[in-house]
């Protein structure tokens, strides 16, 4: 039984490794997908390295492609991120630098150029800003939600938020704005308008991006707290501690109508894992009352951290 249990334990690690994996790989192809498609083809400069990879690549009319400068950046920033935010982030986010710069390689050349011209170029920078810059929001938000990154801005954003109770999208926002704003210096035939134009649009993706890391990050960690009303508590209990390993409280309880004392179930989990948690319950009692809300917070062991600030001491 005892080895049994291990090699089921075991299974469950490996099943979720490669699980995380495939949500960053998924996001990273969101993220790739919106810059190629929406982003580059309409000259636009968004923000993070891949923004700094643009202008590279636009100054030298495309002798540089974004993804030799996404690579050669992010070496750099990866060496930080490893060393502040550990190793297994590290090695999520080295799968996530190499897979997303080959797909910045391999999608302009994979994508038909007409295609691209019906769908982006045709449609105005404007829509293209909007939804290039939601893509990568979503796909970075993929890649958060397991412990990875695009790397970039990223790492720095994750860095930060792991000292402070600043939202990632947020500090994002703050780098990006830097790097649209430089495209201004760009070589270029356009007039000064034209130039504030192109700016204004590398904003709304900045924008746009940003709204939906922050969106997608905030769903993920969101938590619902259950009362559990069932004769079958124990199996119910057993199956959250042993299954979802999450914690259990036993409430006692009395119904004012009946007068019989009953037990009470009191339980937090995080909002993704409330579908599995009700359909495990409904195979053990199709009979259990169950009350579920949401909650602002939960922290503690297996949720969000209280994070504080440090207090400088007084010479």
């Amino acid at each position: 039984m005892e080895t049994q249990a291990k090699t089921t334990s075991r299974t469950r690690k490996v099943l979720s490794v490669v699980n995380d994996y495939l949500i960053i790989t998924l996001g990273l192809l969101c993220y790739t997908a919106g810059w190629s498609i929406f982003i580059i083809p309409n000259s636009i400069v968004g923000g993070g390295v891949s923004g700094i990879g643009a202008i590279v690549q636009y100054a030298t009319n495309g002798a540089i492609p974004v993804s030799y400068t996404f690579f050669a950046v992010n070496l750099v920033l990866l060496i930080i991120g490893i060393k502040t935010l550990g190793k297994a982030f590290g090695a999520k986010t080295v799968y996530a630098v190499f897979v997303a710069s080959l797909l910045f390689r391999v999608l302009p050349e994979v994508i038909p150029q007409t295609f691209i011209d019906e769908l982006a170029v045709a449609n105005g920078k404007l829509l293209c800003a909007l939804i290039g810059g939601s893509m990568s929001g979503l796909g970075i938000g993929l890649a958060f939600s397991r412990g990875g990154s695009t790397a970039g801005t990223d790492v720095i954003a994750l860095i930060i938020s792991k000292y402070r109770n600043i939202p990632p999208g947020r500090i994002i926002l703050l780098c990006d704005i830097f790097i649209v704003g430089s495209s201004i210096f760009l070589p270029s035939d356009l007039n000064f308008g034209a130039r504030i134009a192109g700016i204004m649009y590398g904003y709304l993706v900045v924008a746009s991006c940003s709204y939906v890391v922050d969106l997608s990050v905030a769903g993920n960690k969101q938590s619902v707290q259950l009362f559990i009303f069932s004769k079958h508590y124990e199996e119910i209990a057993d199956m959250i501690s042993g299954s979802m390993h999450r914690g259990v409280t036993v409430l006692d309880a009395q119904g004012w109508y009946t007068k019989n004392s009953e037990k009470v179930l009191l339980v937090m989990v995080r909002k993704v894992e409330a579908n599995y948690l009700l359909s495990m319950i409904k195979q053990i009692d199709r009979q259990a009352f169950i009350s579920m809300g949401n909650v602002m917070g939960v922290y503690g062991l297996g949720f969000d951290a209280i994070k504080e600030k440090k207090k400088i001491k007084k010479v």
